[in-house]
Parts: structure tokens; sequence; C-alpha cells
């Protein structure tokens, strides 16, 4: 860390703060890298954070962006599940989290991440009224959604979560819709799951790679392997939206490619070599980096600081946030020999991680990742020939 400062860099402000108001979940989705995989910290957390927590990251995140001038930050409720938390904390957290920033002359943009079991019409207008906007986990039609995502006596989840999706999307709140993320099992089909999704009209689409790494790969996987069953999935899909005459959602991965390909830079961690500008706050007030390390080992997303003893910029300095924030620095030689290291940036940082080079290896997904960016490449170089033709 020391050789990095002294060689001129400097780390970059936090811009997206992720609370998780409550660290439990009323799901038990077979997948999930929060209670199902290597780090249960969870278990010695509060269930939900105290106002005493809250009060004082409103106050951290405001003199965060007063040191750095930041005209606005992005403050994302999570968990576990957040609406656990209850609408009386929900709103004291957004109100106090705001009221804080805006003497820093910050303005807070809050989202959601919910399952969405207790979206109901009096969360929705609270949500309106606090200008919350609202995502919603999905794994497609009733059959994907409810392999995974249960209740835990195995009933699936497909029908209440639809219900609150149908308040979200199809009445007067459709305003607060953010999007639908989608974790792929591709044992589901990609156009069957990706027409269960646009039913519901959503602006955006996150369809994401469930989380594992070299020690733990994930479901269909083999380390080391040539095949590409995620790309393979996930091809069929790209050529239906990219082909559509008609208006689609934002499908993020494919909108992030697309922009790395155009030589603009990545909005997201899953792709491109942009430096991450996130931070978590867990109930107990612990700051944390990425909440998907979870997935890795026990610990591999601390940094031993707390909102109560260490403000954010302490926080910057830690050398695992550096190593999220140096781009192609951080990344193993078979990346940096790569014709597509600036497109791919080595994938998302927690499915690097291996026994030998922890979080410096490829990505887990490495080939799904070459054939998804291959194909994508191909396609819009084919349509810019055909446009200069044209000329």
């Amino acid at each position: 860390m020391d050789g990095l400062l002294a060689s001129g860099w400097q780390p970059l402000a936090f811009q997206q703060f992720i609370l998780k108001i409550h660290s439990r979940c009323d799901l038990a989705c077979t997948y999930c890298y929060m209670y199902e995989m290597a780090d249960q910290s969870w278990r010695a957390r509060p269930r939900r954070m105290s106002e005493v927590v809250v009060n004082r990251t409103a106050q951290r995140i405001a003199e965060h962006a007063a040191a750095h001038e930041l005209a606005e930050v992005e403050v994302v409720l999570h968990g576990g599940e957040p609406l656990l938390a209850g609408p009386d904390f929900i709103s004291h957290a957004v109100r106090v989290i705001r009221a804080a920033a805006a003497d820093a002359g910050t303005r807070v943009r809050v989202g959601m991440q919910t399952n969405g079991l207790r979206l109901d019409d009096d969360f929705l207008r609270l949500f309106d009224r606090l200008e919350i906007r609202v995502g919603v986990s999905l794994d497609g039609d009733e059959q994907a959604q409810d392999r995974h995502r249960r209740f835990r006596d195995g009933k699936g989840s497909h029908a209440t979560v639809s219900a609150s999706l149908r308040r979200l999307a199809f009445g007067p709140f459709h305003h607060l819709f953010s999007g639908l993320l989608c974790t792929i099992d591709i044992r589901n089909d990609p156009l069957a799951t990706y027409e269960a999704l646009t039913a519901f009209d959503p602006p955006a689409i996150d369809f994401l790679l469930p989380h594992g790494n070299w020690v733990t790969p994930p479901p269909f996987r083999e380390p080391d392997s040539p095949a590409t069953p995620y790309a393979d999935w996930l091809i069929p899909v790209f050529d239906r939206w990219y082909g559509s005459p008609s208006q689609e959602p934002e499908i993020r991965l494919f909108a992030e490619i697309l922009r790395l390909l155009m030589g603009g830079p990545s909005r997201s961690e899953v792709v491109g070599l942009s430096p991450a500008r996130m931070v978590v706050v867990e109930t107990d007030g612990g700051i944390e980096q990425s909440d998907i390390l979870k997935s890795s080992y026990h610990g591999a997303g601390a940094t031993r600081m707390h909102v109560l003893s260490d403000p954010f910029d302490a926080v910057l300095r830690h050398p695992a946030i550096a190593a999220r924030q140096i781009g192609e620095l951080a990344l193993a030689p078979t990346c940096h020999a790569c014709d597509l290291v600036s497109v791919c940036g080595g994938g998302l940082y927690a499915h690097r991680y291996n026994l030998t080079d922890g979080f410096m290896g490829p990505s887990v997904y490495c080939p799904d990742l070459y054939r998804l960016i291959t194909h994508i490449h191909a396609k819009v170089a084919r349509d810019v020939a055909r446009l200069k033709g044209r000329r």
C-alpha cells in the first residue's frame, strides 16, 4: 500500500454504500452466498442494525462526501432481507442519512434489493414518499424460481413474489421499479427465463453468474475445463435482446460489455477494469468490502474497521480495497496476456479466488467470459462493417 501511495496513486472516494440493515432472511435460497457459503459471520451479528449504528453511518457518509466534494452518493438498503427491518426503521435510516448528507451538500439516491415477499402496498407507499427505488430478485418462471428460491419448508416463492411484482410493475408505483436480479441456473431454458422476466416490464435485468471460485466451483463449471455452459446459456438471450426490433429492458451484463467494446468505462465490477467504489456496512457497524466475498472464505470481506471508530477515508487505504481499485495491476499474468483483458477485467473479484494466488488468478468463469465477449464483439463488428458499407 505504501508503495502505491509513494508512486503517486490515490484511492477514489466511495460512491455507493451498501447498508445491511437486517441480517436474516425469510427465504432459504439454496445458492445464497450469505447463508450457504464459506463465511458464516451472519450468525454472530445482530438481526437488525441499531439506530446508533445507522446514525453514525449517516455521519460517516456525510463526512466522506464532504471531504471528497461528492455531489451525489448512492445508498442501497440490503440484507438478509431488508424489509424485515420494518417501515419505521427504514424511514428513520433514509431520513437521517439524507439529512446528514444534505448538510454536506450531497444528494443521496436510495435503492433497495428485496426478495419481494413483503412488498405490499404499505411499503410501496412508504417508498414512494421516501423516493426509494426497488429491485426484486426473480429467477424466471415458476419452475425456475422455485428450484432455488424457496421457504424453509420447501414451498416455492414464485406465486408470492409474482403478486408483489404486479403491484410494483403495473400500478402507480412503476416509477420505483429499478429492475430484476436473476441468478442463472443453466438447467432453466434461457429464452423462457428471459420471457418470464420481461413479462413484468422491468427497466433493467441483472443476470448473475452463481457465485463460486477455483476452490468452491459454481454448479456445472468444472475448473480448467474449456466448456462454456454459462456462455452457451447467455448467448441465446443476447441474440434475442440485441436483435429485437422493439424496446427491450437493459441487460446490464450485455450493456457493460458493449460499453467496454466501444471504448467506454465499466460501471460494474462484473467486467472491465474500473475501480470499485462501493463499501458495505454490516448490521453491527462493521465495515466490509463487497459482501460477495463471503463466497470465498470466512472473513474474506473483513476490514477490521467499524463506523463507530473509523472514517471511510481510513477504509480507502485498506490493501484489499486498493486491490479492487488498481485495475490491471491486480490481475494475474494469464489475464495480462489475454487480448480481452480490458473488457473482461479478470471477471468479478470474488470469482478469482484460489488457494495459490488468492484473488490474483483469473475468474473461474474465464472460458465463459471469453466466449461471451467474443460472440458479442463479432455481432457488433458485423453490424459496424455493414453500416460502413452503406456509406
